[in-house]
């Protein structure tokens, strides 16, 4: 385990060394920043729509039964935005993303491709590992905005529509407003930026160790998926004690 995390420290820092050379792979990232925002897009959207109309759902009505409507849009609008968009968000990109990583950088090293790069004199952090770190730094935050707001527009509908609760739109985001702060969300973002640069660096790792053929592909991206979500876990836990200070 400690082996496994030196590794993906150092290849971290190896690919953060790199970075001034990612303009020239920019055509790299933005095919990497398509396949993380755009085909992603539908399912955040839809995750996140249900995932605030049951938090909505769930804590509706018991503040309304002790007089506290007024508390509906804040409790729904800071759960979204410090907590459950930037984890749900980054599971969800572990498993799509981070899988889809280790899977095509685990059959290149299978198939030795990468070995053909190092003959080129093509270093595959350079071509492989930056523009996929890149592009899920830039991406994954963008897609927890979005979370965020379609969170909240899930949330307010059923606060609206839910015969308990009553609370109409204008209700529920004035609410919202006075409780959320703009700090509330920069927290949230944060936290997205660094579960991305974590699933990056893992999948990346678990894809270039890939040894044993196409079944070595698939404990690869198992242990990517897995891996990814345990640190992102951890690290929620660590990130939400600092911020909280």
């Amino acid at each position: 385990m400690f082996e496994n995390i030196g590794e993906i420290i150092l290849l971290f820092w190896r690919t953060m060394l790199a970075l001034p050379l990612a303009w020239r792979q920019r055509q790299k990232v933005f095919e990497q920043f398509f396949e993380i925002g755009n085909a992603s897009l539908l399912m955040v959207c839809v995750l996140s729509f249900f995932i605030g109309a049951v938090i909505a759902l769930q804590t509706g009505p018991v503040l309304v039964e002790r007089s506290l409507s007024s508390a509906v849009g804040g409790v729904v609008g800071i759960s979204i935005a410090k907590e459950l968009a930037p984890v749900m968000m980054a599971i969800l990109i572990a498993g799509r993303i981070g899988s889809a990583m280790a899977a095509e950088i685990g059959s290149m090293r299978v198939y030795q491709e990468i070995d053909a790069l190092r003959t080129m004199n093509i270093d595959p952090i350079h071509y492989l590992v930056l523009p996929r770190l890149v592009a899920i730094a830039l991406g994954l935050p963008m897609l927890v905005v979005i979370s965020i707001l379609v969170g909240w527009f899930g949330g307010a509908v059923v606060a609206d529509m839910n015969s308990h609760m009553n609370i109409p739109f204008q209700v529920f985001f004035s609410d919202l407003r006075d409780i959320v702060q703009p700090k509330d969300v920069a927290n949230g973002v944060f936290k997205s930026f660094c579960f991305a640069l974590i699933i990056g660096a893992v999948s990346c790792h678990q894809g270039l160790a890939t040894i044993g053929g196409p079944r070595g592909i698939g404990r690869s991206v198992t242990k990517a998926v897995v891996n990814s979500i345990i640190l992102i876990v951890i690290f929620d836990y660590v990130l939400t004690r600092i911020l909280l200070k």
